[in-house]
């Protein structure tokens, strides 16, 4: 028999040495890249750009500033930190928004930065988000963006540049400010919509429907040091270049060629391509670059089922750092509420939902890389996954106030995740962890019911509120938002082979511990049963084959 769905109604919000080394390659994947420079250089650019409007092109000003060490060793990965682009639209920008029915807008920006060393040359794509701005009544827009960027390494001696080249900004127009939201930014349980904008794949100049537009922008010609941003000198002899002329694509510039300068060896690492080593999350991820998120014949859909995409980020306090955790699928079984306790002032609803991570028919995320630097010198790269030891129990508590019918709704996320590090590579050579390096139990926190919630499992919290007629807020299982919580991380055990060194003490001492605070976003989900269809009007809950249309971005 199948369960039949309670009338419970969807929430309006739809956008809604081996062995040292060891002992600091553990859960690489939660380790960010840092860099061991001596000291460090800030950077703040003013360039002009051309932007194409509906109106047409118009003159910009785009303003970068960003933090990056003097001087790096070949080979060594950094990541430019504090990065923030500032757009300034000019007025004629403003009529164009007011004019498609904006009241306020959304941003995420997607700055190519040209990164070249010697003769060879990369590109890196500098991404990040705005929160709600409302637009003027007169004078020009300024878009404040901030975010993550990749990290880079040079591969040899010589001068490492950076610059500008091409922008877009996607924009996310809202018709006004809808009430119970934040558009000052201040309230970190406002609702956001994942889906910033349009996504790369956009024209410039034209939305992908009324709620959205791309804005292209070029480097204006007359741009000072063809967009240099800044010089970073990479091994011993390393310089900056004098007057820092560029001259590469996208206004990179290059040093002179180390032969010419007497420098000459029969093979120039520094010749070979600049490595941008990973694009940190700041924007909406294509749907190609997520996993499937469907049911299928071996976990076939109820009535109550749902799925949607999770991502955030988990710090680890030993290592003082934090780590993307890229979108997973979770397949939902939506609980039937219950009568709760009396409450003269509420009526009050208990559910209780499980759920499942899903990738390639198993109850884990996909495998996620990071890289970083031990000794703050040493390239590291660790892949790791998250696995279920059980199911994951989803408890809701829905209390509807009498007063002024608002609803409020306590959500605990209950998930047995075991971390589990698969492969591992240091400055390029791979350390054997063996098949079954991970946590002895899992991650656990202080339950706050732990007479009826016992055992070894990690606690997210969220909570969210709707009035009726209103938008929800904060988080909602069927309209998702933001969990959070705090882990401890286990001891480790089954680190390394038969015939080699037991890394488990190692991999303890430098990672385990208490503290580690969590922050999780659920996307918007689709309900399998009775889909709605993404259109122009209502940006939808699933994708024609029953996928979640959203694909939430992860905050800090």
């Amino acid at each position: 028999m199948k369960a039949q769905r309670a009338a419970v109604p969807r929430p309006p919000r739809v956008r809604a040495r081996t062995t040292s080394i060891a002992a600091f390659v553990v859960l690489a994947a939660l380790i960010p890249t840092t860099a061991s420079a001596s000291g460090t250089q800030e950077i703040e650019v003013g360039l002009p750009y051309v932007c194409t409007l509906p109106s047409g092109q118009l003159p910009t000003t785009v303003r970068i500033s960003a933090e990056f060490p003097e001087r790096a060793d070949a080979g060594e990965t950094f990541s430019p930190s504090g990065v923030t682009t500032t757009v300034e639209l000019p007025a004629e920008a403003v009529a164009d928004l007011t004019g498609r029915g904006a009241a306020q807008v959304r941003a995420a920006t997607r700055l190519e930065v040209g990164v070249a060393q010697n003769e060879a040359t990369a590109k890196a794509t500098w991404r990040g988000g705005t929160e709600p701005v409302v637009l003027p009544g007169s004078g020009p827009l300024t878009l404040v963006s901030k975010g993550d960027v990749p990290s880079v390494a040079g591969r040899g001696d010589g001068d490492l540049t950076f610059a500008a080249g091409t922008l877009a900004v996607d924009l996310a127009l809202d018709p006004a400010d809808p009430a119970g939201t934040d558009p000052a930014g201040t309230d970190p349980a406002a609702p956001r919509s994942a889906a910033t904008g349009p996504g790369p794949g956009s024209d410039s100049g034209s939305g992908s429907g009324p709620d959205s537009l791309t804005i292209g922008c070029a480097l204006a010609e007359d741009a000072p040091g063809q967009g240099l941003l800044a010089t970073v000198r990479v091994g011993a002899d390393g310089s900056p270049s004098p007057g820092g002329s560029p001259s590469g694509p996208d206004g990179a510039s290059r040093t002179p060629d180390r032969e010419a300068q007497g420098h000459g060896r029969e093979e120039r690492q520094g010749d070979r391509s600049p490595e941008v080593l990973e694009t940190a999350p700041g924007a909406a991820p294509d749907r190609d670059d997520v996993p499937p998120c469907r049911y299928d014949e071996q976990h076939p859909p109820t009535d109550v089922s749902l799925n949607a995409y999770v991502t955030g980020y988990a710090n680890v306090n030993k290592m003082k750092g934090a780590a993307h955790l890229p979108p997973s699928c979770l397949l939902i079984e939506q609980g039937i509420p219950v009568d709760g306790p009396p409450d003269p002032e509420h009526i009050i609803f208990d559910t209780v939902s499980w759920a499942n991570l899903h990738y390639q028919g198993r109850k884990e995320t996909p495998p996620f890389p990071s890289t970083f630097l031990s000794f703050d010198f040493a390239p590291v790269k660790a892949t790791m996954v998250l696995e279920q030891t059980g199911p994951i129990r989803i408890d809701s508590r829905i209390k509807l106030r009498l007063s002024d019918f608002t609803t409020v709704t306590d959500t605990y996320v209950r998930a047995p995740l075991v971390a589990h590090v698969t492969d591992l590579e240091v400055n390029g050579t791979p350390l054997d962890v063996g098949p079954d390096c991970r946590t002895e139990t899992s991650l656990t926190s202080a339950d706050p019911d732990p007479a009826n919630y016992p055992g070894d499992h990690l606690v997210l919290y969220g909570r969210g509120e709707q009035l009726i007629g209103q938008e929800a807020t904060g988080y909602l299982l069927l309209s998702g938002g933001t969990l959070s919580g705090e882990t401890s991380i286990p001891a480790f055990t089954g680190c390394g082979t038969a015939d080699g060194e037991d890394l488990d003490r190692l991999l303890t001492a430098s990672v385990s511990g208490p503290g580690n605070h969590i922050k999780q976003v659920q996307g918007q989900t689709c309900a399998i049963a009775a889909p709605v269809f993404p259109t122009p009007e209502t940006p939808g809950q699933c994708t024609e084959d029953l996928q979640p249309y959203e694909i939430p971005v992860a905050e800090r």
